[in-house]
């Protein structure tokens, strides 16, 4: 029973969903106070989800199966990983050995969904989409492996959220070295990337590609993806307070920590334009994959 309880309400589903979707909120509310506008109310989001759950669901001819499982498939995985961060950090020291291998790979699927659901709509603007968004994962996914290596390195080897957590608690948090100042960089950027808003905004692209992997979506399918992005503006700044600033966990300080990271995250997106496609891949495999090899060089050092 209590296990359901974790995955489904509290720190799982129920509870980041929420935090999830007033992240989206403050998001809005933020650009459009930056855009001398007033900005939507707080319960906007919620509204919007109930309204495309209400909806009717319209699925292509072929790959029907694909198609609609493809949004659930990449909500479960960030609902999954929400869990195992929400156990490591409201709930005390838990998670399993190997915790953070699992959080990588989840971090990746909703990616995979949103290609997989797109190239399924056989739709020409879907599928351009869903190529953009393969060409993205093949940028930020090297510099951002190499700086959760970086960390694993500087905490003797750990790979368990809870001991990296520990270690930052007795040794201070890694943001605090110089391989890890590189390393929270390089993941600053990727998790943008990973978010797909902003300069990333590469494989939905409203004027050119008119939402590209989704438009072919509605109805519950399409609530399930926006629901998805909303967890992940959730998740992963939580997983890079965990990896870097570990230091204090309180609940006060990880809110403070939070709201931090995602006003770093929103002006970021709201002053620069978007990038295209070659060079999103140049960018990455540029200065952020050098700084990242450097922080994991650094890191052996000890440094």
């Amino acid at each position: 029973m209590k296990i359901i309880f974790n995955y489904l309400i509290f720190p799982g589903f129920v509870f980041s969903a929420c935090i999830g979707l007033l992240a989206c909120w403050f998001d809005r509310k933020l650009t459009a106070r930056v855009q001398y506008r007033v900005g939507p109310p707080w319960y906007q989001n919620f509204f919007d989800i109930i309204k495309l759950v209400g909806k009717e669901t319209i699925l292509p001819q072929q790959g029907k199966l694909t198609f609609l499982f493809s949004p659930y498939v990449g909500c479960l995985s960030t609902v999954l990983v929400a869990t195992i961060l929400g156990n490591n950090i409201f709930l005390g020291p838990g998670g399993f050995n190997g915790d953070l291998i699992v959080v990588v790979y989840l971090l990746i699927v909703p990616a995979i969904a949103l290609m997989l659901g797109a190239f399924a709509s056989r739709n020409p603007l879907a599928s351009a989409g869903a190529g953009r968004e393969m060409k993205l994962i093949l940028a930020y996914e090297l510099p951002f492996l190499l700086a959760v290596v970086a960390v694993i390195i500087k905490s003797g080897g750990v790979i368990q959220l809870s001991g990296i957590i520990a270690h930052q608690e007795y040794y201070g948090s890694n943001i605090l070295s110089f391989s890890g100042v590189l390393a929270f960089l390089v993941a600053f950027l990727c998790i943008q990337a990973k978010l797909g808003i902003g300069i990333f905004d590469v494989s939905e692209a409203d004027q050119e590609l008119m939402s590209g992997v989704l438009i072919e979506y509605s109805g519950m399918p399409l609530a399930m993806f926006k629901l998805t992005k909303a967890l992940l503006l959730y998740i992963l700044p939580i997983f890079l307070i965990v990896l870097f600033l570990g230091k204090d966990l309180n609940p006060i300080f990880i809110f403070i920590k939070y709201v931090a990271l995602l006003i770093a995250i929103i002006l970021i997106k709201n002053t620069n334009p978007r990038l295209k496609v070659d060079q999103i891949l140049r960018f990455f495999w540029g200065v952020p994959a050098i700084l990242a090899f450097s922080a994991v060089i650094l890191a052996l050092l000890g440094l």
